[in-house]
């Protein structure tokens, strides 16, 4: 029983990372109809900014403020300078923003070097916790907690907010928007920024259980876009249920079938697929 409590427990936290990364690859991919490969070198990105600041000033809070700024300024160029210009143009943007990737993981080479490195743990969150028959670290605890706040933060902010109501109309219909007097640069602008800066805040969440290294963006990017396929492009809810889906049977394809893990995680999204095109919460 505490072997299943545990990993299950495992799985949703990792799904809680998954959602911090995977929704505001939602939000740019779905609404936006941007197809970012970079996204995950934001992550990377992120993490590693975590690990510098936290090195130099010891202060975890410090760190996620840092990784959302620098990933948002990030993110608010890309878009500004190079991506606004290849609105709908899918393989413009994969080449681009593929290009972006390979050029963010040779400089995080070249100035993080290529040893996998691990952020300390938050000193009052390095223990464990006691649930029922398993003992949880307090840590993973906090990230599932983190990404459900989160989620209905943003939640909120879309769905009972005048400026939500603002970013739908903006995503959805550009001319109309456009034709009710509004500015719908700097709101796509924001957009990207806000997923990038996203991504970033879960890079630093993450680096104290899977560390930073060369690759990782290559291995978390392809289980992101698997949340936003299984989800549905655009949906919120799609993306919090595919994160958490994704997420177990990750951990549990992991744990039990090592050797079987990409078929345990990838199969029940082609059957997912197969009976619903357009995911499980997606328009069709």
């Amino acid at each position: 029983m505490a072997f299943w409590l545990g990993q299950t427990l495992n799985g949703l936290s990792f799904g809680a990372l998954l959602f911090l990364m995977a929704s505001g690859l939602s939000l740019i991919f779905g609404l936006m109809r941007i197809v970012n490969i970079a996204h995950g070198s934001y992550y990377l990105l992120g993490a590693y900014i975590g690990l510098t600041v936290v090195r130099r000033t010891g202060h975890f809070g410090l760190a996620l403020l840092a990784a959302i700024v620098a990933l948002a300024l990030i993110g608010a160029v890309m878009q500004r300078l190079f991506l606004a210009r290849f609105y709908r143009q899918e393989q413009a943007q994969v080449l681009l923003t593929m290009g972006f990737s390979f050029a963010f993981a040779d400089l995080a080479l070249w100035l993080w070097g290529g040893d996998p490195q691990r952020l300390a743990t938050p000193a009052p969150l390095a223990r464990a916790v006691t649930l029922g028959p398993a003992f949880f670290p307090a840590y993973r605890l906090a990230v599932l907690l983190v990404g459900a706040a989160v989620a209905v933060v943003i939640w909120l902010v879309l769905e009972r907010t005048r400026l939500g109501a603002v970013v739908r109309a903006a995503v959805d219909d550009q001319e109309m928007a456009r034709g009710l007097g509004i500015n719908v640069a700097p709101i796509l602008t924001g957009m990207f920024a806000f997923g990038a800066a996203l991504a970033g805040f879960g890079g630093v969440m993450g680096a104290p259980f899977l560390g930073a290294y060369p690759g990782l963006d290559s291995d978390v990017l392809p289980l992101a876009f698997a949340v936003v396929i299984i989800g549905g492009l655009g949906s919120l809810k799609g993306a919090l249920v595919g994160s958490m889906l994704v997420g177990v049977l990750d951990n549990f394809g992991k744990a039990l079938f090592p050797e079987l893990s990409y078929f345990t995680l990838f199969v029940p999204m082609a059957v997912i697929l197969a009976l619903r095109p357009t995911g499980l919460f997606g328009r069709g």
